[in-house]
């Protein structure tokens, strides 16, 4: 049954009333996740949706050149559909290199899989964030991944990621990132929610997409994000690119 309220396009179903977030995606009030129809589009809404989200990939392209050896592995932590970890693959093209993509979601690893094609070093792997087994790599990313663990499980997963690096291993954080104060986050919510409306999405859509990461994704301050880091053994990190409320971090052990 399809009715409109608020000039909202929402669809009743079992689970709920569900909302159109654009690019022919549906989620309902608190409860976005990545399977269902998600996977389809998402490669087009994610780059709609985040500033900078290509540059980023191209970013975490050019770090992974100091710190990708000959027989360097490689893990993609939230690889959706394989984009970022195709790139790095093709980027470096040593035979004894070992690039490994972990997601929740099958529908994205199905995608994935027909994207990295028939690459040999490449593994994909479903398993939840919060309950990671990594084996030792010299470089670990986390594209917009870590925001969307629940905070409890949080330090364990950044301190597994410490622990599972080399030494002069690499860690590469991009997080949606909170204001350090209500200020500055007012200031950052009204910009970025221009930004998406410029981007085409409908004020009904970006209303119906914050109202579904409610509880779901669940960012911290760039602080927040430093003290995870701290916490778990890194002692040298910088900022390497910002946006808003985007950022990424690299942490070197």
């Amino acid at each position: 049954m399809q009715t409109y309220f608020l000039d909202i396009w929402i669809v009743e179903s079992g689970k709920g009333t569900m909302s159109n977030v654009g690019d022919e995606i549906s989620a309902p009030n608190a409860g976005w996740n990545f399977g269902g129809n998600v996977p389809k589009t998402f490669d087009s809404h994610v780059r709609r949706s985040v500033p900078l989200y290509k540059e980023g990939h191209d970013l975490t392209c050019r770090i992974s050149d100091y710190f990708m050896g000959q027989s360097s592995q490689l893990y993609d932590l939230g690889t959706s559909t394989g984009e970022l970890l195709n790139q790095l693959a093709k980027r470096h093209q040593s035979p004894d290199q070992k690039f490994v993509g972990i997601d929740r979601e099958n529908g994205m690893l199905e995608l994935a899989r027909k994207k990295c094609g028939d690459d040999s070093r490449i593994r994909l792997e479903l398993a939840e964030m919060s309950e990671l087994e990594l084996e030792k790599s010299d470089m670990i990313v986390s594209y917009y991944t870590i925001q969307f663990i629940r905070p409890a499980f949080r330090q364990r997963v950044i301190s597994q990621i410490y622990e599972s690096l080399n030494w002069g291993g690499a860690f590469l954080l991009f997080e949606k990132v909170r204001g350090p104060d209500a200020r500055f986050q007012d200031i950052l919510t009204g910009i970025y929610n221009d930004y998406k409306l410029e981007q085409g999405f409908s004020s009904e859509e970006v209303i119906a997409k914050a109202r579904s990461l409610k509880g779901v994704l669940e960012p911290f301050s760039t602080q927040g994000n430093y003290d995870l880091l701290e916490r778990a053994g890194f002692k040298d990190y910088m900022t390497v690119m910002k946006y808003l409320c985007f950022e990424g971090i690299l942490a070197i052990k």
